[in-house]
């Protein structure tokens, strides 16, 4: 009885002896788990029943990753950069944030106490002949495009023209006098706007000067220039931009011809303007695109009817291309057609065959516009027959003869009505 008392509690001691030796290898192991948990965390490693390690087949996160996660780590905030983005190096600071002015720093070694009050402003160079010639001629052609003196004022004002201010107005009308009629009003027109803000009454009296010296050279590309620099001295004078005595001034010392024929001019035209009325301002005239139609009507038929008596096609191109309305040529051959059915007779009809030719052949007048004057004839056929009985049989022998020449092509002649 005894011996089987001893032999249980032998068996109690050697189990409980058993049981915290496998108590102190769950701890070791523990303990050795969460030391390396900060390294391996990412294995997800875990305790089976049996105190054995079992590692999880999920990848290891990478240190660097979870470096660049913006998420707090605490379980707060909504992942937003720190101070709103104006924290750490290289940041330009938070929006609307506005800096102070640096402070000198006297005991800096690259201080220098007379640059402290320096006040630096940019410098432009004075334009010499070659340079102002390239930057002031592009200007002046734009401003014959646009018309818009105060630009032209404002670009000039960007300058340090120095002592080319004066030869300003002298480029404006030697590039004026090659140009044409509408130009040279433009001209006019911005040596009147500059002098006062750009120029001075001294810089334009200098450059009608030079210009009166520099006439033998100027006939060379343009034979009309005295007369038309007579006429820029009399607008001068008329505009109150030239003295009354600057023509009074080379009486008797006037050696060439032609600055004696342009001082001449502008004699006359000042004489004309105090007995007769004439309009200096209006000198130039008009551009084409500003003068109302009905006069640009009255002049295209005096151009027909100066044509029909001289007949001299030259001068008919050159007065047409003077009107400066391209858009308009469809009027000139217009009137041109009615001329010849209202003449009937075959002299007017030949004369105006012969002129349409010529024009569209040297492209004054396009074939838009021819096709769409002889397309207005068609359409006002019916009108045109009540004063001119036998219009249809004239209409269809010139628009014939017009095809066979090579005016027009077959499709407009196809267009042709009949009775």
């Amino acid at each position: 009885m005894f011996l089987g008392q001893n032999c249980l509690l032998s068996y109690s001691v050697f189990d409980m002896i058993s049981l915290i030796h496998e108590a102190r290898l769950k701890a070791k192991v523990k303990r050795r788990l969460r030391k390396n948990s900060s390294r391996d965390s990412g294995r997800g490693d875990s305790l089976s029943d049996t105190g054995d390690v079992v590692r999880s087949v999920v990848p290891p996160t990478s240190p660097k990753g979870k470096l660049l996660n913006r998420r707090s780590r605490m379980g707060k905030g909504r992942g937003l950069p720190k101070k709103g983005g104006a924290g750490g190096k290289g940041v330009w600071g938070t929006p609307g944030q506005v800096y102070d002015e640096d402070k000198v720093d006297v005991k800096d070694p690259n201080y220098d106490a007379e640059q402290e009050n320096c006040v630096y402003e940019t410098v432009v160079l004075p334009l010499d002949e070659e340079t102002f010639e390239k930057t002031v001629t592009p200007i002046v052609q734009e401003y014959f495009e646009h018309g818009d003196a105060n630009e032209v004022a404002e670009l000039l004002a960007e300058l340090n023209l120095g002592s080319m201010r004066g030869d300003v107005p002298m480029l404006a009308v030697s590039l004026a006098l090659e140009a044409k009629a509408s130009h040279r009003e433009l001209t006019s027109c911005l040596l009147s706007e500059l002098c006062g803000c750009v120029l001075t009454a001294d810089d334009v009296e200098a450059s009608f000067h030079k210009l009166l010296k520099e006439l033998p050279d100027l006939v060379l590309d343009t034979p009309g220039a005295p007369q038309m620099l007579g006429q820029f001295i009399a607008r001068a004078v008329a505009d109150n931009i030239l003295p009354k005595s600057f023509i009074d001034g080379y009486k008797g010392r006037v050696d060439c011809e032609y600055a004696r024929a342009a001082l001449d001019r502008a004699a006359v035209l000042l004489r004309m303007s105090r007995w007769t009325g004439l309009r200096i301002d209006s000198l130039w005239g008009s551009g084409g695109g500003q003068r109302p139609v009905n006069q640009l009507i009255k002049e295209v038929n005096l151009l027909l009817k100066e044509y029909l008596l001289s007949g001299d096609t030259v001068e008919a191109e050159r007065c047409l291309r003077e009107l400066e309305v391209p858009h308009f040529h469809h009027e000139f051959v217009y009137e041109a057609v009615i001329m010849v059915l209202e003449s009937k007779g075959n002299r007017t009809l030949q004369m105006i065959l012969q002129l349409l030719k010529s024009l569209c052949a040297s492209t004054v007048i396009t074939v838009d516009q021819l096709r769409r004057g002889f397309e207005r004839v068609y359409v006002d056929m019916a009108d045109l027959s009540i004063d001119v009985p036998c219009a249809y049989s004239l209409l269809e022998k010139f628009v014939e003869q017009s095809f066979d020449t090579g005016v027009i092509d077959k499709k407009l002649r196809d267009l042709c009505p009949c009775r």
